[in-house]
């Protein structure tokens, strides 16, 4: 049933990005998720104690339109799990107020839209190994990044969210590249899990 309940979380995570909700009832479906659902990163024996994810509170500054160019090349990281080396093709460089930000695209069955960044915050207050913005692969679709046409986009780093790893060691997670390392700190989206 393992795969059943992951196909379930799946759907239900898209569900909640592509739902109508503001950012509070947003955050709420998320806590509700970790809280209650078998494929919850939230080790099981923490479930009974949780009391939700933490936040930055919103963060209008955290949200910007910015232009798309082209890029080229690939990265391979090896997961150290069970899905092996993944492949990522650049689809293009954002061109933030925070710096460039690299678009990746997913090489396997499927593919999908993947931005993995790490920032300022990044260990004191946020996930050390960085957070991220989209990975439509597992539904994150219209939030943390929302395309303008091919080369524009939408960014809004109150969506941003921790990998799994960042709750158990039981996950193997990409981490952002040194590409996509960003020095000012962006105050807005998930914080710190303990």
């Amino acid at each position: 049933m393992d795969d059943l309940d992951l196909a379930d979380w799946r759907e239900r995570v898209a569900r909640l990005y592509l739902s109508d909700v503001d950012l509070a009832g947003f955050r709420a479906g998320r806590d509700e998720l970790f809280a209650s659902h078998p494929q919850s990163a939230i080790p099981p024996d923490e479930r009974p104690a949780f009391q939700g994810l933490r936040y930055f509170p919103a963060n209008p500054e955290a949200v910007a339109e910015a232009p798309v160019r082209p890029a080229t090349g690939g990265l391979d990281i090896d997961t150290g799990g069970p899905d092996g080396v993944v492949h990522y093709r650049r689809v293009g460089i954002a061109d933030t107020p925070w710096g460039p930000l690299t678009l990746w695209w997913i090489e396997a069955y499927g593919g999908g839209l993947f931005v993995p960044f790490r920032d300022g915050t990044a260990g004191p207050r946020t996930y050390g190994g960085g957070r991220y913005l989209t990975d439509t692969v597992k539904g994150t679709f219209g939030r943390g990044l929302v395309l303008l046409g091919t080369d524009r986009v939408r960014l809004d780093f109150n969506y941003a969210y921790n990998p799994s790893c960042a709750y158990d060691d039981r996950w193997a997670c990409p981490l952002a590249p040194e590409e996509n390392r960003l020095v000012p700190p962006i105050e807005a989206g998930e914080l710190n899990y303990k």
